[in-house]
């Protein structure tokens, strides 16, 4: 029986850096085997499953949906007496770095900590500071021979651990972002196993979205979609961060901006409401910096909605969520999904003020 929470474990505890995501892609395939009619991808990586519907004829209408697969993560660029010294690859936070076990992925997997100067060695302006990029350094613990035989500028390294299960459902891990996402897909495609539905469905987990949202302008142009909902996290209330955050526990996050059809929001607001299911507005008025930026603007356009996972220590090994909010978003695409005809794609072209 699906469990998804053991099944975000899964995903959560692969190691797959943006440009290196065969290891997601791979696991996917085995997650969405018998919950897909096939299998198809784009040459830079991504993967896509697809789920006919019951149409008939030569025009079939497709729905892309697309969360992306790769995380942030380290890269060898120095090594200088047995230390790592490091890139960023994408958006590393360096200050909740520090004191993380990591693994490098050399010539063998070697299990590492990241550390710096000690406190008692630091001038008093170092003490002031959080130490940059430049200057951590992580430590295998073997002799600097073996460290050179068995590393190499470019290796990468990701954070090392498991997901962490917290009070009620909320859990904690690294690459939340966005395998959270992913794992709203598959909860989307486990309810369409028992539900009936038109279009065909393009799960698209996306490629090289951290270092610019690559995958889904390759995806996307590979499946030429009638419409898109793109899923990535979203800010939820912590200390620090307020306005116009979400609620964890409080239901997926609804774009609503310029980067978003409003005819796609209406929708999707309509079909939770119905369905008396949680949800709450994300208000974006320019560039989202997801996968939905890309999307919309692929070939002549494409009308694109984001739906969000509300998320608390965005980029950082302990990124926080509710399964609640997996679980609604999964119910609320389905239903979408389950709603499209061909009367929607009309529905699509009318303004705004055109009902």
């Amino acid at each position: 029986m699906y469990n998804p929470k053991e099944h975000l474990k899964r995903l959560v505890e692969t190691h797959a850096p943006s440009g290196y995501e065969a290891p997601a892609a791979d696991l996917l395939r085995e997650e969405w085997a018998g919950l897909v009619d096939e299998f198809d991808g784009d040459r830079l990586g991504s993967l896509i499953g697809v789920k006919r519907g019951s149409q008939s004829g030569a025009r079939r209408r497709k729905i892309m949906l697309a969360a992306h697969m790769d995380e942030i993560a380290l890269m060898v660029r120095e090594i200088k007496e047995g230390f790592l010294y490091v890139h960023r690859v994408s958006g590393i936070d360096a200050r909740v770095m520090l004191a993380q076990t990591v693994l490098v992925h050399g010539a063998r997997t070697l299990p590492g900590v990241i550390a710096t100067k000690p406190p008692h060695l630091q001038t008093a302006a170092e003490r002031k500071r959080y130490p940059p990029i430049e200057e951590l350094v992580v430590d295998v613990g073997l002799p600097a021979a073996e460290v050179e035989a068995l590393v190499s500028i470019g290796d990468l390294i990701t954070v090392d651990g498991p997901l962490l299960e917290l009070k009620g459902r909320r859990v904690a891990a690294k690459a939340m972002d966005d395998r959270a996402c992913l794992a709203v897909v598959t909860t989307c495609l486990q309810l369409l196993r028992g539900m009936r539905h038109r279009w065909d469905v393009y799960a698209a987990a996306t490629a090289q979205e951290e270092v610019g949202l690559r995958g889904a302008t390759t995806a996307a142009n590979h499946i030429e979609p009638d419409c898109a909902i793109a899923l990535d996290v979203g800010f939820a209330e912590q200390p620090g961060v307020s306005l116009g955050a979400g609620k964890l526990g409080g239901g997926p996050q609804l774009g609503i901006g310029a980067n978003f059809h409003p005819k796609m929001v209406e929708r999707l607001q309509a079909v939770a409401d119905y369905h008396d299911i949680q949800w709450q507005s994300d208000i974006m008025p320019g560039r989202s910096g997801t996968d939905a930026w890309a999307i919309q603007v692929s070939r002549e356009g494409v009308p694109t909605a984001l739906l969000s996972i509300p998320l608390r220590n965005m980029h950082s090994p302990v990124e926080t969520l509710d399964l609640k909010d997996i679980e609604r978003c999964g119910r609320l695409l389905a239903h979408f999904i389950c709603a499209l005809d061909e009367e929607f794609v009309g529905y699509l072209s009318l303004l705004p003020d055109e009902g």
